[in-house]
């Protein structure tokens, strides 16, 4: 079940193709995935600028909606 939150949030950026490499690395939860950093992604095989730039953004996005509900 937590494989399929992180799924389904790679999937809404447009980068489902991610999902096995985010589970194999221990990120199968979205509380998990707020930590990632770009050692993490190097980990993880995320090379493309473009793709670790939307990850970035949407781990904020996840961090403020932690916030505002704090």
């Amino acid at each position: 079940m937590c494989t399929n939150i992180v799924y389904e949030w790679l999937k809404t950026l447009q980068l489902p193709q991610y999902a096995e490499s985010f589970v194999d690395n221990g990120y199968d939860d979205l509380e998990v995935c707020k930590q990632i950093g770009d050692p993490d992604l190097d980990a993880i095989g995320v090379a493309v600028p473009q793709h670790r730039r939307r990850i970035h953004e949407a781990v904020r996005r996840l961090k403020e909606a932690d916030e505002r509900a704090a």
